[in-house]
């Protein structure tokens, strides 16, 4: 439970969206959880309680409110920002690590026993790992009951369920609903084809056009594609491969939650937690654009960019090995180079989609790094040292030397990494950016963002030294400065 009552129940009076997903308000009175911006009138503070998540508040007893739907928000960015052990274990429980694998697996992941894990989830986070599961079930199970027609034992199974019963039992405990009731007068169900259309809850300012500019540009032919206002990408998921297909636009409304339109196509729907999450974090769903905006707009050097434009996100990934791979094929080309090359590997040596999920240009998914370890480097498109250095990360990863899911500590894998041959700082610094998702990651010695610094009329001798006052978002600042050289204009 949160103990600085005063500062929560201030934000719940000014029914401020900036706290949506940072806490949730019980009412003991009438047994129900809300959003701070609830709309409903605001209960007596002696009346209220605050919880870190919505598994802690169901876990005490109290109940979803139907009006503002707490558990739709965007979880809270502190979860991003963490790098210990509860922000960890959110994001691997956020994926579908325990319905896959269990509380030992989570455990086993982040080097714990089960039950010291147990212990620090529930003084950090109010609720215990199955509690935590449970919740992230019955959340994805009511997205898919009120805006699909798949079946009831089709949104069980999606969601994590083990069984129809347990689907049943937790639904009505969440919601006070049934799963006839949330679904309401609608088209009756059908039979599920694979395919399934949800909307993704981000926090504005979001710029959804700069981040379809961004991975548009890096786009490597047959994985991914992207057009005027969308972009679609190949999935490797748990249990099978899938796609999906982004509309991407702004939405720069200050503190509200913005839904971005998601169409997946699985090839089995219990990897439906695992992609939605993925895509999430490619978004940076869960940013606080607010607290870096509130950071870095009266910067000096970056300042007047921020304010043109708020809410810029640090395009995360679906796949921590893949994007390792196009970090080392990045090293020292252009990105047009980085993305042709990726674009040989992905044909010659990536696994062809199902006929079914060949849409929007999308033909195969990414090689794995099992895959690419076996390559002799020689016969790699690029030079030998760089083609040695891919074919041993590859090995790493493939023999679990390396993790790059988002359990990793980040600092651990940074030094596992740059004691790898070939892989530098850089490169390093790179993965943790885009697959770990660090805020906190600068390039002083890239060349873009040296070409930004000199024409923002800057030294770029001193660029480590500079981004020191961008902590804790130097990432955030970093992609301001990638920008720039394509938007000049928005530096003035």
């Amino acid at each position: 439970m949160f103990t600085d009552t005063e500062a929560c129940y201030r934000a719940v009076k000014s029914k401020d969206r900036r706290f949506d997903g940072v806490f949730y308000t019980a009412v003991h009175t009438t047994g129900i959880y809300c959003r701070p911006s609830c709309p409903a009138r605001t209960p007596a503070s002696k009346n209220v309680s605050f919880f870190p998540t919505a598994a802690a508040a169901q876990s005490a007893g109290f109940r979803a409110c139907k009006r503002c739907l707490p558990d739709a928000t965007p979880g809270s960015p502190d979860w991003d920002v963490a790098a210990d052990v509860a922000g960890r274990a959110m994001r691997l429980i956020a994926d579908g690590v325990v319905d896959r694998d269990g509380v030992e697996g989570l455990a086993t992941r982040l080097g714990y026993t089960s039950r010291h894990l147990g212990r620090v989830l529930g003084s950090e986070l109010g609720a215990g790992p199955l509690a935590l599961a449970r919740a992230r079930r019955a959340q994805t199970a009511r997205i898919l009951i009120e805006t699909t027609t798949m079946t009831f034992a089709d949104v069980a199974f999606a969601a994590g369920f083990a069984s129809i019963r347990q689907f049943n039992d937790t639904i009505r405990e969440v919601y006070a609903s049934s799963p006839t009731v949330l679904r309401g007068r609608r088209t009756q169900a059908g039979p599920t084809t694979g395919q399934l259309t949800m909307r993704l809850a981000v926090r504005t300012p979001f710029a959804g056009a700069a981040l379809l500019e961004f991975l548009g540009v890096r786009a490597v032919a047959g994985v991914e594609s992207a057009g005027d206002g969308w972009y679609a990408r190949a999935l490797s998921l748990p249990h099978g491969p899938g796609t999906v297909r982004l509309e991407l636009a702004d939405a720069l409304d200050e503190g509200s939650i913005a839904l971005v339109p998601a169409t997946f196509r699985l090839t089995d729907l219990r990897d439906t937690s695992a992609a939605v999450e993925r895509v999430r974090r490619m978004l940076d769903a869960d940013c606080d654009p607010i607290a870096v905006t509130d950071q870095l707009a009266d910067d000096p050097l970056i300042g007047a960019q921020v304010r043109a434009l708020p809410g810029l996100r640090v395009p995360g990934h679906v796949d921590g090995e893949e994007i390792a791979v196009r970090a080392v094929l990045g090293q020292q080309v252009s990105v047009a180079g980085a993305r042709t090359v990726a674009g040989r590997l992905a044909a010659a040596h990536g696994a062809p989609l199902p006929p079914e999920l060949m849409v929007d240009g999308l033909t195969t998914t990414f090689p794995t790094s099992g895959a690419l370890a076996t390559i002799d480097p020689d016969d790699l498109p690029m030079p030998r040292a760089r083609g040695r250095a891919l074919t041993v990360l590859c090995r790493a990863l493939a023999d679990g030397d390396v993790s790059l899911d988002r359990g990793a500590a980040r600092d651990d894998v940074r030094r596992e990494l740059v004691a790898l041959p070939g892989i530098g700082p850089w490169t390093a610094d790179y993965i943790a950016m885009r697959a770990l998702g660090d805020p906190d990651v600068f390039l002083p010695t890239d060349v873009a963002v040296r070409n930004a610094l000199t024409a923002a009329g800057a030294d770029q001798k001193n660029a480590a030294a500079l981004a020191e006052s961008w902590r804790p978002w130097r990432s955030y600042a970093l992609m301001y400065l990638l920008r720039s050289l394509a938007r000049p204009e928005e530096m003035n």
